[in-house]
């Protein structure tokens, strides 16, 4: 995945550091709350939410079961409309691709739409590298490329900053990129918007090469989708001469009247709008109108292995509304960076270890990343069972060699011993009542201390479970 991750601590460490950062805990909740809040109020209006979220989920599942189908249906019609399909077996293998195809057009820089999944290649960076300047125009993706941040959150990528943080990266950084900041910005929303569209704007009049990604592609037509609320998006796939899109494979949907369930659910789940401000759509090029020349690059990069999995495929359902980072509990203390991926919160937690593998120690600790509650599950628009696919991949975590906690180890292949012996287990029973006047109601040690710091251990009955009912038991019970 991106560059921008390397290097990241597993997720303890960072989430411990994280949760010390006042300011950023206040700007998670503020706005984490502030957009779960009016989801719930969008999706309230719709009679019939379960039922679309039931028709996403299946047409989801069906079109994975298929997608081989799918995805050849999709590259002819793409074909047939002018556009040129290329595969990608991994990011490597992407960032070649358009790297060449950007330097075949002559040019040195390209306007991009916000686009996850060429974070997760760490496109930019591999342009950069290249001699190509990439320029993010969402404003969010902005604020963090400006900032020389990472995102944090799959919707609003500059969650983690407020309105003063931002005006002083527009003050110090834009000038560096083109345009200067207006003497006197303040963190007016207004003015930090108008700011950024200044800055912009010149930026798209320039630029002969755009670079997308998209929210679904529809099998049947050849049909690329870009659902945004700022209207950038459609100025970076409209006004360049080339156009490269850089998609998941899993974002193929079989037909339009597949799509319509998705434009319905996507918008309620993610923005808390009834529809996007702006949903682009193109399918090949047109004479006159639009870039003369379209590339679609079908990114694998992980996602063959993940389908093969019975139980984590359904993390490719995902259509990154990030409704589950806004109702996370995890998340909202610990923020996205400190799952060292561009895909953070419950979905990052079960999908980056899927895509990249539970080799290193970030990715095997990030299906510990969360508390179970299942708010992730409730609250997803494609039925996503999350806390599902965090136990079954934990339980993939734990039978590696080398992995999890040593005492934790050590504790379960003790109490396999024990429990594999009813005799020994019987014994330690009637030990620990009679000494249980002596037990400690707090435990010893930082990590047992954190868990009996807020709770007290149960207290120990006089006699096991087994005796009394030997004792107490009638004839009849016999």
């Amino acid at each position: 995945m991106s560059g921008i991750f390397v290097g990241m601590p597993a997720f303890p460490k960072a989430a411990r550091e994280a949760v010390q950062d006042g300011t950023l805990r206040a700007n998670l909740r503020h706005a984490t709350h502030t957009i779960r809040d009016k989801r719930a109020r969008a999706v309230a209006e719709l009679a019939d939410w379960a039922e679309l979220r039931e028709a996403g989920k299946r047409i989801k599942d069906r079109t994975l079961r298929h997608l081989d189908t799918y995805l050849i249906q999709l590259e002819e019609a793409v074909t047939a409309a002018g556009g040129t399909v290329h595969w990608a077996a991994d990011a490597a293998e992407a960032n070649r691709i358009v790297t060449e195809l950007v330097k075949a057009t002559g040019e040195s820089e390209v306007v991009k739409v916000k686009s996850m999944a060429t974070q997760e290649i760490g496109l930019n960076e591999h342009l950069e590298a290249e001699g190509i300047r990439a320029y993010e125009t969402d404003l969010a993706e902005l604020i963090v490329q400006l900032g020389e941040d990472r995102p944090s959150h799959i919707l609003v990528p500059a969650i983690h900053r407020n309105r003063g943080e931002i005006r002083d990266i527009f003050r110090e950084e834009m000038g560096k990129w083109g345009r200067q900041a207006p003497d006197g910005l303040s963190d007016s929303p207004a003015e930090l918007a108008e700011a950024a569209r200044l800055h912009l704007r010149e930026k798209f009049l320039r630029a002969k090469v755009g670079i997308s990604g998209a929210n679904f592609m529809v099998a049947e037509t050849g049909t690329l989708v870009v659902v945004e609320s700022e209207g950038n998006g459609r100025m970076c796939l409209t006004l360049p001469e080339t156009l490269i899109s850089v998609v998941g494979i899993e974002k193929v949907v079989p037909t339009w009247r597949d799509l319509e369930v998705f434009l319905q659910t996507l918008p309620r789940s993610s923005t808390a709008e009834r529809m996007n401000p702006y949903t682009s759509t193109w399918t090949g090029t047109t004479d006159g109108d639009g870039p003369k020349t379209f590339h679609l690059v079908l990114l694998d990069n992980g996602r063959t292995d993940a389908l093969a999995d019975e139980v984590g495929r359904q993390a490719l359902r995902c259509i990154r509304c990030s409704a589950c980072l806004n109702v996370c509990p995890v998340y909202e203390r610990a923020g996205g960076h400190a799952y060292g991926s561009v895909y953070p919160g419950p979905i990052g937690a079960i999908l980056t270890p899927q895509l990249r593998g539970t080799t290193s120690e970030i990715d095997a600790s990030l299906p510990y990343a969360s508390s179970l509650c299942g708010a992730c599950y409730e609250v997803c628009p494609v039925a996503i069972d999350i806390p599902e696919v965090l136990v079954h991949l934990r339980e993939k975590v734990a039978g590696q060699g080398g992995k999890g906690h040593r005492l934790e180890k050590a504790a379960m292949k003790a109490a396999g011993w024990v429990l594999d012996r009813p005799d020994v287990l019987a014994a330690g029973e009637r030990l620990a009542s009679k000494t249980r006047t002596l037990h400690p109601r707090k435990l010893p040690g930082p990590g047992a201390r954190q868990w009996t710091g807020s709770r007290d251990l149960p207290e120990m009955p006089a006699a096991p479970f087994r005796d009394w009912w030997k004792k107490n038991r009638t004839g009849d019970d016999a």
